[in-house]
């Protein structure tokens, strides 16, 4: 099987590289989260309107990775891979000179088109080396290195702050794009050799990716994942201004909460692997997804109470847990479901997560800046709705089992 034919040095980098390039959200999202509130200022924008720069990223990932699924079933993994990182660079560059928001606005789509490759393609190629629960554990591991830059990623961000303005963070971003590409071609070899490319017409491609819409039980799962998205972004999108602005930290005192609330989605993304060898995928997914809901209730609650910042920052060091536990978990669920069109599947998934993401992006902060309640009624929402259709999708299996009358 494929899963043998791999030695422990070469997973190893593989679970290195691939948690890497899979980065692209937090690399381009979570660097930056410290100098919003300085960046609205020195756009001279509105809160709501520097947060859709988070959107547009987020739009861009989605719209590439419709994209990217098809194209790389044709041409392979490195070639999208290495020119998705190239324009992810170019446009970084170009981000550090511009003075409008939006020109800003503009290249944060881009960058997040150019980006998706990296989230589609690391899945696909984790899909061509690993199935089964191999693939789980593979995926844990993976999550786990990619859960790393969500605690790096803002704290470079705001020791970056101490020295330079908010456009150097791009300019460690355009470095980090630079040497990706080179990382491409020397050291990851391509997974999807010409035999096993489609050969079908590009459009044919897309056409595929369409069908995925139509299996009910990957959509619920894809649902899923993309809601629990909802509530991250959501947390992502305002905890700068929540968290600074009115529970009053620095942006250094910001950006180790994130690091820690970080550390709760490695920890999350590694549960499963350890789980799965006594429960079931949908035993893990379903308990996540509770304790998930429970702590957006208890965060939700805080808002009938005295503003006390544990009461915002302990449920949500749960709620980003679970969200790393059913990151890992619906993942694996979703791709272990496909045997064939393993693209089109990790494209779907990515496209609902980014497009859920964008959508509560900037509600976040229309909903107001002046207190965390926009953020926890979000939370909830995301969390309650994700356990909602958890609840239809085991009706619709134990439906399927049901001996027919």
């Amino acid at each position: 099987m494929k899963n043998e034919q791999i030695s422990k040095d070469r997973k190893l980098w593989l679970t290195f590289f691939l948690g890497l390039i899979s980065a692209t959200g937090p690399l381009s999202l979570d660097m930056y989260l410290p100098a919003l509130p300085t960046m609205q200022t020195a756009f001279r924008t509105q809160t709501s309107v520097i947060q859709m720069s988070i959107t547009f990223c987020l739009i861009g990932l989605a719209v590439g990775q419709l994209i990217v699924g098809p194209l790389s079933d044709h041409f392979g993994r490195r070639m999208p891979l290495s020119i998705g990182f190239a324009v992810f660079a170019l446009t970084s560059i170009l981000i550090i000179f511009v003075h409008s928001i939006e020109a800003f606005l503009i290249l944060r789509f881009i960058q997040g088109l150019a980006g998706s490759a990296g989230q589609v393609l690391s899945r696909a190629v984790a899909r061509d080396l690993f199935s089964g629960k191999e693939l789980t554990k593979f995926f844990a591991l993976l999550m786990g290195v990619n859960g790393v830059f969500p605690i790096i990623s803002p704290i470079i961000g705001g020791f970056l702050l101490n020295f330079m303005t908010w456009r150097g963070i791009f300019g460690l971003l355009t470095i980090i794009g630079i040497l990706v590409v080179i990382g491409i071609w020397l050291t990851l070899q391509e997974t999807l050799p010409e035999s096993l490319r489609s050969k079908e017409s590009i459009f044919q491609g897309f056409k595929s990716m369409g069908a995925m819409f139509t299996k009910r039980d990957f959509m619920l799962i894809a649902l899923i994942q993309g809601l629990v998205f909802g509530a991250l972004f959501s947390y992502i999108s305002a905890s700068s201004f929540v968290f600074q602005n009115f529970f009053h930290l620095s942006a250094q005192q910001f950006s180790l909460l994130y690091a820690l609330n970080g550390l709760g989605i490695i920890i999350g993304n590694n549960i499963p692997a350890y789980l799965t060898a006594k429960l079931t995928n949908f035993q893990v997914l379903g308990s996540s997804l509770i304790l998930g809901a429970i702590s957006a209730v208890v965060m939700l609650g805080s808002l009938g109470v005295t503003p006390n910042m544990f009461l915002v920052a302990v449920p949500l060091f749960v709620i980003v847990i679970c969200i790393g536990v059913v990151n890992t978990i619906a993942t694996s669920i979703a791709m272990n479901s496909q045997d064939k069109n393993s693209d089109s599947a990790s494209a779907v998934l990515g496209l609902l997560m980014n497009i859920v993401g964008g959508v509560f992006t900037p509600l976040a902060g229309a909903l107001g800046a002046s207190s965390y309640a926009p953020m926890a009624v979000l939370i909830f929402v995301s969390e309650i709705g994700g356990l909602i259709l958890f609840a239809i999708l085991l009706k619709f299996k134990k439906m399927d089992k049901s001996p027919e009358k």
